[in-house]
């Protein structure tokens, strides 16, 4: 694959096979030349997991201490005293009847969708609309609750959602380039603490294989796992 010049001349800034502390990598991130939008710095860490094994996935959800810097549009699928809570709470869309219809229809113009529990028989309807986008709420992540209101503030607030991929990868978002190089520390470390913490008891040996950080324009660097916990 071609690489432009920005990203080429990135690359000679640093030894591509040598592990960096966690500090150290960001230092040499902040130093790479910027694209014209705000990039996002993402984590990648490899698992000694098989995804295929139920046991063996990793998934679940961290609410990173600085946020993603991203602007989070937030759909909540209820009915009753419940969409009250949602609009206080600061959810930017709430209701079944008008909601529903439109992802029948294939609108899916949200990034967290957040539903009562009475609400997924007729979710599950559309799965293979909100399935592949990422959409369908999960009481595993916290997005099928009764708690409305903590649903909301966490997804506000720059809470994520992790998950291997068929490699055994997690691919993360820890902030944007325009963030403070202690801002994205404290998020990475955040969520390595998070993947730590689901840790699959099926899992023999070494778990974390390998770390990368990155961002959304520029080269990897190698981390040093060691210096993430």
């Amino acid at each position: 694959m071609k690489h432009g010049k920005s990203y080429n001349s990135s690359r000679e800034m640093y030894e591509r096979q040598q592990e960096y502390t966690l500090p150290e990598a960001l230092e040499i991130l902040e130093k790479f030349p910027k694209a014209k939008f705000d990039e996002t710095v993402d984590l990648a860490v490899r698992l000694n997991v098989n995804p295929k094994h139920a046991d063996q996935m990793v998934r679940g959800t961290v609410v990173l201490p600085h946020g993603t810097g991203k602007s989070v549009r937030v759909l909540v699928i209820t009915r009753g005293p419940k969409e009250q809570e949602a609009k206080a709470a600061g959810a930017d869309m709430v209701g079944a009847d008008e909601y529903l219809p439109k992802i029948k229809e294939g609108w899916t113009d949200v990034d967290v969708i957040i539903a009562t529990p009475d609400m997924m028989g007729e979710l599950g309807k559309l799965g293979r609309i909100l399935g592949p986008r990422g959409l369908m709420p999960n009481p595993k992540v916290g997005t099928v609750t009764m708690d409305i209101t903590k649903a909301v503030t966490e997804a506000k607030a720059g809470r994520i959602e992790y998950r291997t991929d068929k490699s055994g990868i997690i691919h993360a978002p820890v902030g944007k380039r325009s963030f403070s190089e202690a801002n994205i520390e404290e998020n990475a470390r955040a969520l390595y603490r998070e993947l730590m913490r689901a840790k699959p008891a099926a899992v023999k040996g070494t778990y974390v294989k390998s770390a990368f950080v990155s961002g959304t324009m520029t080269p990897s660097i190698r981390l040093a796992i060691s210096s993430l916990g």
